[in-house]
């Protein structure tokens, strides 16, 4: 459509152009010069003398031209170009037909005399049209590469979109342009990265679940048979009311993970002080410590509140602290301090543990991960309690982090006073 439009506006730029020549025009003025040279040699030398002027002005003006009378007879051959001239261009302010093969006609004041010329070049539509045709193959050629390059982005943006559809979340764009379509298409890449993170968390999430859910209600199983037949039937409640205990338990973690993710709507946003829930969650787990002979030393001096969910707040705190217990070895201490900076605070909790392979620093925070790949609650719990603090505290804003301190494992949380 470009490449026509231009076409056309360049043969009405041309038909424009012809339609410029009048008598005060420079060509105009030289088709009257050659006329009054016509008209006086024929006036005073007859036709002996027109053909000499003709001949000589042929000399520097090539092309055929012929002196008529006014109708339209040539003085000079005695042909009739009366015909002719009913499909010529004349020049001057008189309407003109324009034709690729038309002959310009230059009339007298009187209109007695007309000077017929059949010029190689004029300035017609059909005769400036072929000089404009590598402007028009210009204009196909750089319509053709802006069109590439609109059409080939949206092509790979709707490719990778295809794709991502069709199940496989790698699909990206990975797009390095600067404009609007670049902007579209890594915005396009960062939402398949949330989803596919997502997802399989999602996944993940689901097969831990029935792998957590697996062994319990397989033993439950077992304790129901053996209760059946068993003397002992006490014993076999017992166990039977163990696994209920276990299965009840990890649907509350599962519970308290979904909180944590739920609507924002729903939580209790209050002013809650810090240091005072710092220390109730420190006062309630002193006797799970004292039972495996650890010892809570705490440094809490600063007193700071903060708008957020206290309850979350306490999940997040207790969580780590009883994470610390539970892998902290007998007759150790674990330090957990309170700091307040500029506009944030600042917990830290620090066992004397084993701590954690460098590479499974960022993987303890994710629902059920454990270092033992066995997956034996003996060596630890559910793999919720630091996911449900890390969900929490992303929740006001904050960030949680793990590094080894030789020896142990130091968690950090950090919380913005302005949350």
């Amino acid at each position: 459509m470009t490449v026509v439009i231009s076409g056309i506006l360049m043969i009405a730029t041309s038909w424009l152009l012809s339609l410029t020549i009048r008598r005060d025009d420079p060509f105009a003025r030289s088709l009257s010069l050659q006329m009054e040279m016509l008209r006086k040699a024929y006036e005073s030398g007859g036709v002996e003398e027109l053909g000499k002027q003709l001949q000589k002005i042929g000399e520097f003006f090539p092309g055929e031209r012929y002196f008529l009378d006014s109708q339209g007879k040539d003085l000079y051959s005695g042909k009739d170009f009366s015909a002719l001239m009913k499909r010529s261009r004349k020049v001057g302010p008189a309407p003109r037909i324009f034709s690729s093969n038309a002959p310009l006609i230059y009339s007298s004041q009187d209109q007695k005399y007309h000077y017929m010329l059949m010029p190689r070049f004029h300035p017609s539509i059909w005769g400036t049209a072929p000089y404009f045709f590598w402007v028009i193959v210009a204009i196909a050629v750089l319509s053709w590469v802006f069109t590439r390059s609109l059409v080939r982005p949206l092509t790979e943006l709707r490719e990778a979109v295809d794709r991502f559809g069709r199940g496989d979340l790698s699909a990206r764009t990975s797009s390095e342009r600067k404009d609007e379509f670049g902007e579209v298409s890594r915005s396009f890449d960062k939402m398949a990265d949330r989803i596919e993170t997502l997802l399989t968390a999602e996944r993940r999430l689901l097969q831990d679940i029935s792998h957590e859910l697996r062994t319990p209600l397989s033993r439950l199983g077992f304790a129901i048979e053996l209760a059946r037949t068993a003397p002992d039937k006490e014993a076999s409640l017992a166990r039977i009311r163990k696994e209920v205990d276990r299965l009840s338990h990890l649907v509350g973690q599962l519970l308290q993970v979904t909180r944590a993710e739920g609507d924002p709507d729903t939580r209790e946003i209050a002013s809650v002080s810090i240091d005072q829930l710092l220390k109730e969650v420190v006062e309630d787990a002193a006797m799970e410590a004292e039972l495996r002979h650890i010892r809570i030393v705490s440094r809490i001096e600063d007193q700071v509140t903060i708008q957020g969910d206290a309850e979350l707040l306490r999940r997040a705190i207790e969580n780590v602290t009883r994470n610390a217990i539970r892998h902290a070895p007998e007759g150790t201490a674990i330090e957990i301090q309170l700091m307040k900076e500029a506009d944030l605070i600042r917990i830290k909790v620090r066992d004397q543990g084993p701590g954690v392979e460098e590479g499974h620093l960022a993987e303890i925070f994710k629902p059920f991960f454990r270092e033992d790949s066995s997956r034996n609650t003996s060596t630890g719990g559910l793999g919720l309690g630091l996911a449900i603090a890390h969900r929490a505290v992303h929740i006001h804003h904050g960030k949680v982090h793990a590094e080894n301190v030789y020896p142990g494992l130091l968690v950090e949380i950090e919380l913005p006073i302005a949350a």
